[in-house]
């Protein structure tokens, strides 16, 4: 490399955006994922032994999947090459291969392929990485944004170990934020800025676990902004909602305005106003509230509020809840819209909730009273000489696969847990339960 190319390369190093300047260097520089890289973990330990395997890195963009192949590459004694499955094909993967028996041979070294968005590389493209990852050629390290499991073959998937990185925590990217703003050297330490919490809020809150996201908006804000007579760049709220491109939420995920609203969406939800229901949903969502929680407390309530009345609004919720997980935002709105929306509009029946809780009443403060024995367990050797058993009838072999018997203890003879309502499927419990010789019902 000549001395112009050397300039060069120091010049638009200088110049890269916030985010690529203060890309981490060392394990003790990278903020989040504790679960995998804290203290005492086994990525950790086997990057600082330089003891690695081949593995993939999948988690949303901004989480640190690249930067930490990075602090890899800075850390390792091995050879580290990289490759983008966007620009590169079957070709290049046979070339880095080709290096690596070599340097291997004259050197002894071992070389580290990261090849970031991997899932973007075909069935034959990942097919070629096979060999030479099977016979140790190569360390592979892969980065994608979908779910390996999907997106990556099988072979390819069972020599790598997968390590889910989780969006950064709001409380996380401040740090980021706060680390660039002190950092001289790589960030904005040499301006004088002076910026609110509020600001530094919703930077934090609106990049929605992307520290690239933010650290970008951070810079715009900085750079747009005039000092003032003092030499000082004050960044307020209104600067940080033009820089990230996003007006703030009155919302506070720790404070009253965010128990208030979860407090409206259930009431909406429970009271059956479909619109009133998006409004508060939507109102959380622009506002970065982590979908997991808004897709528990839809799952909470499609048991506590409709429950029986429509069995299907559980099934509904858990399978929102579930998308969540596959998709992420900000296509999981559909299916949490949509849970929302069966619930809100569907019959309601709070029955099971109170009919379990009566029951944890009765068990918590009265007498607990024995099984009886005809439904007492017959499976072991010597339960029939006990009486276990004995006298049972089997409903399937009576008419209409019922029969009645006592199924409490005796001294619960005739108490009443469930009472079903007339709402929805309710109607149809109540009215079997009556031909089953219920008379209250």
């Amino acid at each position: 490399m000549d001395l112009f190319s050397l300039s060069a390369q120091k010049k638009l190093k200088k110049e890269a955006p916030l985010a690529a300047r203060m890309r981490p260097r060392t394990l003790d520089e990278f903020i989040g994922q504790e679960e995998i890289v804290g203290e005492g973990r086994l990525l950790r330990r086997a990057i600082q032994a330089d003891r690695l395997t081949s593995m993939i890195f999948y988690g949303p963009p901004g989480c640190g999947k690249t930067t930490l192949a990075r602090v890899i590459a800075n850390t390792t004694q091995s050879e580290f090459e990289t490759l983008n499955a966007v620009t590169s094909g079957v070709k290049d993967i046979r070339e880095v291969i080709e290096k690596a028996k070599k340097r291997y041979e004259m050197y002894q070294k071992r070389t580290i392929l990261f090849i970031d968005e991997i899932h973007r590389f075909n069935k034959a493209q990942q097919d070629a990485l096979l060999p030479a990852v099977e016979d140790g050629t190569i360390i592979f390290i892969g980065a994608t944004t979908e779910n390996p499991y999907f997106e990556i073959n099988s072979p390819l998937i069972s020599r790598s170990r997968i390590f889910q990185l989780r969006p950064l925590t709001q409380k996380e990217i401040k740090i980021i934020l706060k680390n660039a703003l002190k950092d001289k050297e790589r960030g904005l330490g040499n301006y004088k800025v002076r910026i609110t919490d509020k600001a530094l809020n919703h930077l934090a809150n609106v990049a929605n676990g992307d520290a690239r996201s933010a650290l970008n908006a951070l810079e715009l804000a900085v750079l747009t902004t005039p000092e003032n007579e003092d030499g000082v760049i004050n960044i307020d709220l209104e600067i940080a909602e033009e820089s990230i491109q996003k007006r703030a939420v009155n919302y506070d995920k720790d404070g009253d305005n965010h128990y208030d609203t979860i407090s409206a969406f259930i009431k909406s939800m429970r009271g059956s106003d479909p619109d009133a229901t998006l409004y508060w949903l939507a109102k959380m969502i622009k506002a970065g509230e982590d979908p997991r929680f808004i897709a528990r407390r839809i799952l909470i309530h499609a048991a506590e509020d409709v429950g029986l009345a429509n069995p299907h609004a559980l099934i509904v919720a858990a399978a929102a809840a579930q998308a969540v997980e596959y998709v992420g935002m900000p296509e999981a709105r559909i299916p949490l819209a949509e849970a929302a929306l069966f619930i809100a509009t569907a019959p309601k029946s709070n029955a099971v909730i109170k009919g379990i809780d009566s029951a944890l009443e009765v068990v918590e403060k009265e007498e607990v009273g024995s099984v009886p024995k005809h439904l007492k367990d017959t499976h072991y050797l010597g339960a029939s000489k006990l009486g276990h058993g004995e006298g049972y009838k089997y409903p399937h072999d009576f008419p209409g696969n019922y029969v009645p018997q006592e199924y409490l203890p005796l001294n619960m003879k005739g108490r009443k847990f469930y009472h079903p309502t007339e709402n929805g499927y309710e109607k149809q419990i109540k009215e079997y339960l009556k031909r089953c010789g219920d008379k209250d019902e």
